[in-house]
């Protein structure tokens, strides 16, 4: 079939990557416009722009859809379907009724669960055992339409938002190409989504990243664990901002105040919470990489002491 593909970051790339190793067509990709990016804040392609010029395929950059030369330059393409995996931009009616068969999203959660911007990282931060790749039939919706296929993977104790995220895009390019294959075929079956089931994944932000140690720690192991590498957490230590990277539940009982360092040793920083102890095993400091504990020890920094208060 002739595809046009819509997406802009790391996520849709790979499954723009693996629609080219396919005998698909993609005809044109949709991108949002170059980012100012790095020090010199030079004006940067984004990763699905990029894939596409290294294969040479034709790129759009509108700043909107919803304006008659957007429909007509995508109605030019004569798409039998668009892709469209975190592309930014919102789709009108009139632009998901161009390609004979539609607008099919690759969204990383099973929905109805976590529609929106961040349902990786909020899938880990919940708790959620499973998570996945839902293809859907797009409508004016957020994240509304008909489902078409799923495929699952688990949420394992050790995974990030990273590891999470790259394993989802892997699973995302698999998804869509057997979503069009069941389109050729025939063999796909629209299913509702169940409003009522429905969470919504909220977009995330660098202020949410500081931690509330009068939660449990069990919430906030997920937290750390969820939001790394981006947008990262931290907690503040006298005048100094901590950023965490790595943690583990300690299942004991402290009388201390939330916030107060209890123990230190080569193994971690052990906290207290409003339930249980949390122990800190890699954090970063202003101005450093991230280390282990061990490390920061071997390092002569005398800071996260037993008895210390932290924001």
């Amino acid at each position: 079939m002739r595809l046009v593909f819509a997406g802009t970051p790391d996520f849709a790339a790979t499954a723009l990557e693996a629609l080219l190793q396919t005998d698909h067509e993609v005809v044109g990709v949709y991108s949002q416009p170059d980012r100012p990016s790095g020090r010199g804040r030079k004006l940067t392609p984004s990763p699905v722009k990029q894939v596409a010029l290294d294969a040479g395929i034709p790129v759009f950059q509108p700043q909107t859809l919803k304006t008659p030369e957007a429909r007509e330059q995508l109605t030019a393409l004569n798409a039998d379907v668009m892709v469209v995996a975190a592309y930014g931009l919102i789709l009108p009616q009139a632009i998901l009724d161009i390609p004979r068969h539609g607008c099919l999203n690759i969204h990383a959660s099973l929905l109805p669960r976590w529609r929106g911007a961040a349902p990786i990282q909020r899938a880990i931060a919940a708790g959620d055992r499973q998570t996945g790749i839902t293809i859907m039939q797009m409508d004016a919706g957020l994240d509304t339409g008909d489902m078409l296929l799923k495929l699952t993977t688990p949420i394992t104790e050790s995974d990030t938002g990273g590891s999470l995220h790259d394993r989802l895009a892997d699973l995302g390019g698999d998804a869509i190409i057997d979503a069009l294959a069941g389109i050729i075929e025939g063999t796909l079956h629209p299913t509702p989504q169940d409003d009522a089931q429905a969470c919504y994944a909220s977009k995330l932000s660098k202020e949410e990243g500081q931690i509330d140690w009068t939660e449990d720690a069990t919430a906030i192991n997920r937290k750390i664990r969820a939001f790394n590498p981006w947008p990262g957490t931290y907690t503040d230590a006298d005048d100094l901002r901590i950023r965490l990277h790595e943690s583990e539940v300690i299942d004991i009982t402290s009388d201390r105040h939330p916030g107060t360092v209890v123990a230190r040793s080569r193994e971690g920083i052990d906290i207290a919470c409003g339930l249980d102890v949390l122990r800190v095993t890699r954090l970063q400091l202003p101005g450093s990489r991230a280390q282990s504990v061990n490390d920061l020890i071997n390092g002569g920094k005398d800071i996260l002491m037993p008895g210390q208060e932290l924001d």
